[in-house]
């Protein structure tokens, strides 16, 4: 039908240009009509079909439809193709048009016209003027004669008229005297019967009423003149001249051409719409027979790149089972959608095979994550290069590392401390190194136990290394601890003992030689004996504290609040800190906990007098004017643990934080460096952990102090106290 259409127009066209031109149909002619009627019938259903295609072609636009958008784009395209060049055309031919017109009815032609129809016309004024004076001439001279003549026949007007003839200067052909029957009474000199064309009578009339009457005569090439004679009684003077015909034909085809010539020159602008007004028609019906045509090619071409399309989104999606239905033909579109067909089955056929393979890997994985998360050692994964590609959960904890960031990079670059060990032994030739390594991380040093190996291949070629570490923090300090406790317990055993005789003799010798010694001496002896005595007191104070630390005793854990005790903590140390004002956040509900009440309170007691000697310290350095001390407790309790927070804003903590829990490190001079070991030794009996951070500010630019933290557990405790009152515990 499309093909039909397309053909069905240029035939329309022809059609109708062949009526009206060569077979020169007029307006009213049948054939002219009917062919109109076609093309007028096969507008309004071309226009119409395109009309309906175009408003489902924007409904699949509207509706995303696959392959619209490439079918409005092409119909654009072919309606462009076909409308350009014909109104380029269009333009192209009015202008010819307009200038063959103005050739035809320029000034130039206008005015050739115009003189050969004015040279015609003086040729035919100059002979009838000539005839009609001969003729007058001759009546004058023949009335003349018969005035004054008295009696003259026929004969002797015979006479006259040859006489009057000869005498004509430009010649008559012929001269006739006629009655007014038109019959001949006389003739002149050549003057024939068998040339006689007799008058017409209503021309012998016309002489009655005019002076000459001009008859004209085209065919014989002649010019005749009837005038009647005064002096006569009916008669008539009959003369003829000869002229040429064929100027004279020219003068009536010239005067039609000249009237043509004016007549086309009136309706030119009529000629141009109509001439327009059929070439717009003709170019109607051929665009939109091109637009047919381009619409049935556009949706020919774009309805299979539309599937294709669709397709392509559904294996973009993941869709591998994604086919399009192959055109007919040998074609390049056909051969796309073969070969689209055949890449989706060998797509996935591949992707089985593939995520099989995944899926067995990532089961190997998987175990093998697990076993190396599940591990409380740090593992680190290299690839040949050295960059790292694995790191479980205790790695990223221990080092602070970033799965995300870390991953990708060199292990000099993600763990720095860990370079030396890598280089060494990839400059070796051993398989394996290992050293201690000390590692700082949040104000933390740690010691970790690093170990590196050389990951090979089944075919034992290097594929990579591992780093595995562990945290010895804990070991070594505890080892520093009991051989401190070893050494404690020894140097109390052997200063404690010489202590009492020490003392008591001091005592003595100041009551036996006091009552001896007067003035000077006895003043010095007290003085010296005093200082015995209280250096042996200090040297008691220090010994007792070495036992404590060295021979702790068990705690006796119970129920407690421990709410409770945090508010008696602090209300003894309220206004015994230097100056610093004491905050304190506390719950006001019980928060039951099971711990041994002294040693805690030892602890906390501690941890605040610490906060306080670190504001007199930091006064002793030289505190800023403005400077407000103060400390700040907290407590926050859950059902798994509570977390007591011991803020201060004082000198803060040295470099060497770590080190503040060994024994005998103090930054004070006064300390004994064993307030912070006890403290870390009675948390740990309870199975908590103490932490010292730099604290937050407490105001904006203000110094930044200490903060110890500690957490304690507190799970079977809560759960009993939940059950007593008939709650069950939460299940973890």
């Amino acid at each position: 039908m499309t093909l039909g259409l397309v053909v069905l127009g240029p035939v329309l066209a022809l059609a109708t240009f062949f009526v009206m031109g060569p077979m020169g149909q007029g307006a009213d002619s049948t054939a002219l009509r009917l062919i109109l009627l076609a093309d007028f019938i096969y507008f309004l259903l071309l226009a119409g079909l395109i009309v309906m295609r175009l408003v489902q072609m924007l409904a699949a636009r509207r509706a995303r439809t696959s392959g619209s958008r490439l079918t409005l784009r092409l119909t654009g395209v072919f309606a462009g193709i076909a409308l350009v060049p014909t109104v380029l055309v269009a333009l192209f031919a009015g202008l010819t048009v307009n200038i063959g017109l103005e050739g035809w009815f320029s000034d130039r032609v206008r005015e050739v016209v115009g003189t050969s129809l004015t040279a015609a016309e003086a040729y035919q004024e100059e002979h009838r003027h000539d005839l009609v004076q001969d003729a007058e001439a001759l009546a004058v001279f023949l009335n003349q004669r018969r005035q004054s003549a008295t009696f003259m026949s026929d004969g002797d007007l015979r006479e006259l008229l040859v006489a009057g003839q000869s005498a004509i200067q430009r010649g008559l052909k012929e001269a006739y005297i006629i009655d007014g029957a038109g019959e001949i009474v006389a003739r002149g000199e050549r003057s024939y019967l068998f040339d006689f064309e007799k008058p017409e009578p209503e021309r012998l009339v016309e002489s009655q009423k005019n002076a000459v009457v001009l008859i004209e005569d085209w065919d014989n090439s002649e010019f005749r003149a009837l005038i009647q004679l005064s002096a006569f009684v009916d008669r008539y003077l009959y003369v003829s001249r000869t002229v040429d015909g064929d100027i004279l034909s020219l003068l009536d085809n010239t005067r039609e051409t000249v009237r043509l010539y004016q007549q086309l020159e009136a309706t030119r602008g009529r000629v141009l719409f109509e001439f327009g007004l059929v070439y717009i028609g003709f170019a109607l019906i051929l665009i939109l027979a091109a637009v047919w045509l381009g619409l049935w090619f556009a949706e020919r071409l774009s309805r299979p790149i539309g599937r294709l399309a669709a397709a392509a989104e559904r294996v973009g999606a993941g869709d591998l089972d994604a086919q399009v239905i192959e055109a007919d033909g040998d074609d390049e579109i056909a051969t796309l959608g073969a070969a689209f067909n055949r890449m989706t089955r060998q797509l996935k056929g591949q992707r089985t095979a593939l995520v099989e393979n995944h899926r067995a890997t990532e089961e190997s994985r998987r175990l093998f994550d697990s076993v190396l998360s599940s591990v409380t050692s740090g593992v680190i994964g290299l690839d040949a290069d050295g960059r790292v590609d694995f790191i479980n959960r205790s790695a990223l904890r221990l080092l602070e590392m970033s799965q995300s960031e870390d991953h990708d990079r060199t292990l000099a670059e993600a763990v720095p401390e860990f370079a030396y060990l890598f280089n060494r032994l990839r400059d070796g030739i051993q398989e394996v190194v290992q050293e201690e390594v000390r590692v700082s991380r949040s104000g933390r040093l740690e010691s970790l136990l690093v170990r590196v190996a050389v990951r090979r291949g089944d075919d034992g070629a290097p594929e990579g290394y591992v780093v595995a570490f562990d945290d010895v923090t804990e070991l070594v300090s505890a080892q520093r601890m009991a051989a401190w406790g070893d050494v404690a317990r020894r140097i109390a055993h052997e200063i404690k003992n010489p202590l009492t005789p020490i003392q008591l003799s001091a005592e003595r010798i100041k009551r036996k030689f006091g009552r001896m010694t007067e003035g000077e001496d006895a003043e010095a002896l007290d003085q010296l004996t005093g200082v015995i005595i209280r250096q042996t007191n200090d040297l008691r104070r220090i010994v007792d504290e070495f036992t404590r630390f060295a021979r702790m005793p068990e705690p006796d854990r119970r129920d407690h609040d421990l709410a409770l005790l945090m508010r008696d903590a602090v209300l003894l140390q309220d206004g015994a800190l230097h100056g610093a004002r004491l905050v304190a956040d506390l719950p006001q509900e019980p928060v039951i906990v099971e711990l041994d009440a002294t040693m805690i309170s030892q602890a906390v007691t501690n941890l605040i007098k610490n906060a306080g000697e670190a504001i007199e310290s930091f006064y002793e350095k030289g505190a800023p004017e403005g400077y407000n001390p103060e400390v700040r407790v907290s407590m926050e309790a859950t059902p798994a643990q509570v977390t007591i927070r011991i803020a201060d804003n004082g000198i803060g903590l040295p470099p060497e934080r770590a080190r503040l829990f060994e024994p005998y490190v103090t930054t004070r001079a006064k300390g004994t460096g064993l307030g912070l070991s006890i403290v870390k030794k009675i948390i740990e009996e309870h199975g908590g952990t103490l932490v010292l951070t730099d604290a937050p500010t407490f105001s904006e630019g203000a110094h930044p102090g200490a903060l110890a933290e500690i957490r304690l557990p507190r799970a079977r405790a809560a759960n009993r106290s939940i059950k007593e009152r008939g709650i069950e515990p939460p299940v973890n």
